[in-house]
């Protein structure tokens, strides 16, 4: 069985074709600055040389007419015909209060991702047209959306509520909805699976660190709370974003700088976080090497980014009443040892404690505490493309 997993961003196109037979990937690539004069479609098929194709890609459409067309190609094709495609697997980023799992897509799910817009205005329209321009190519073939959110669906009101009028909620469901969702559901799954223990008697603290960084609380299995929110944009500081800040800040900004309502939101989104405070980069490596040369902002951004993380680890061990496990993944998580030590040796009190050799490795499942450790760490390098193709390939089987 062959499928074909989709992430499509509001300007790019991520696509990974995988044989479920033996979950081995067989090609990979990525359309880039789509809509833009200098696209840049890069495919890698396993065991053939990379093809990097240059030149304007007008929508999400042509991106895909070009996936296609590479997965058949004579030279750089991994199958003769797109009838070898059994399936396809979208990540779709905002299901709302719609949906907690993974779902075979119809006319009314495409309804549901649609109403979801206003939540998701940068991605849900663009995995909207993903979708479309599958089913187009690949008249009848199965598809499944799986979505960022559903995994938090299991929080409880208490941690998905905010303390506004409750008519807010009724009317325009404002609340934490949570993303990062199928990584931190592959890692914990992965969790459980190292340390030879069911799921459900497991309470895990899922880091998922990189430009953009989310932690979750999985208890037994299921999100009981997570940093993100009503959008990406809250809990920790991030690459660009200023996580968790007293919104009377905002107001504040725009009578002194004279900002309007959209000025802050880029501010928020694309101009703070780590970027904001060095002044050097969103790039947590630049920035541990400037701090390595000694520039003092570039220490305070990460010294920042690392105390928002440590913090809001403790308060889930609070919301668990304990843990067994704290997961490091995504790309500062894996390759980053240390911010990890530096988080860690903020959480000897749980009586944790890592082995700085195995620490060091990369690119590797591996449990980096010591055996005396009371909490386990565990290093777990994420995969949401194969998560993606197992659900789908579940979902089609039932």
């Amino acid at each position: 069985m062959n499928i074909l997993v989709i992430n499509c961003g509001s300007s790019s196109l991520k696509y990974q074709l995988i044989n479920m037979n033996n979950e081995e990937v067989i090609a990979k690539g990525l359309a880039e600055k789509i809509g833009l004069e200098d696209s840049i479609f890069s495919h890698t098929p396993v065991g053939k040389d990379k093809v990097v194709k240059n030149g304007k890609l007008n929508d999400h459409q042509e991106a895909l007419n070009l996936v296609m067309k590479s997965l058949v190609d004579e030279n750089c094709g991994v199958i003769k015909s797109l009838n070898e495609i059994d399936a396809v697997g979208h990540r779709i980023v905002h299901g709302g209060e719609f949906y907690s799992s993974s779902v075979l897509i119809d006319e009314k799910v495409i309804e549901a991702i649609e109403k979801c817009v206003e939540l998701a205005p940068l991605h849900n329209p663009a995995n909207i047209l993903g979708i479309t321009a599958c089913q187009a190519l690949l008249p009848g073939v199965p598809m499944v959306a799986v979505f960022d959110t559903a995994f938090h669906q299991t929080m409880p009101q208490e941690a998905y509520t905010y303390a506004l009028p409750y008519e807010y909620y009724e009317k325009y469901k404002v609340r934490k909805y949570g993303f990062h969702g199928t990584s931190h559901k592959y890692v914990s799954g992965r969790a459980a699976h190292i340390l030879d223990k069911p799921i459900e008697e497991l309470k895990l603290v899922s880091c998922h660190l990189g430009n953009g960084a989310s932690l979750t609380a999985v208890k037994y299995g299921e999100s009981v709370d997570t940093t993100m929110g009503f959008t990406p944009l809250e809990g920790l500081a991030m690459g660009t974003r200023c996580g968790n800040i007293d919104p009377s800040i905002v107001t504040f900004l725009q009578d002194k700088e004279n900002l309007t309502a959209r000025d802050l939101d880029t501010i928020m989104n694309k101009k703070s976080g780590v970027l904001g405070i060095s002044g050097v980069s969103s790039d947590f490596r630049d920035i541990e090497n400037a701090g390595e040369g000694g520039n003092e902002r570039a220490k305070l951004a990460l010294a920042v980014f690392i105390y928002k993380v440590k913090t809001a680890i403790g308060s889930y061990v609070a919301a668990m009443n304990g843990v067994d496990a704290i997961i490091f993944t995504a790309g500062l998580g894996e390759n980053s040892a240390t911010s990890r030590k530096a988080i860690c040796e903020g959480l000897t009190y749980l009586g944790l404690a890592i082995d700085d050799d195995k620490n060091g490795m990369r690119g590797e499942e591996i449990i980096i505490s010591t055996p005396e450790s009371k909490v386990k760490v565990i290093v777990i390098p994420t995969d949401e493309e194969m998560a993606i193709a197992r659900d789908t390939k579940d979902i089609i089987g039932k």
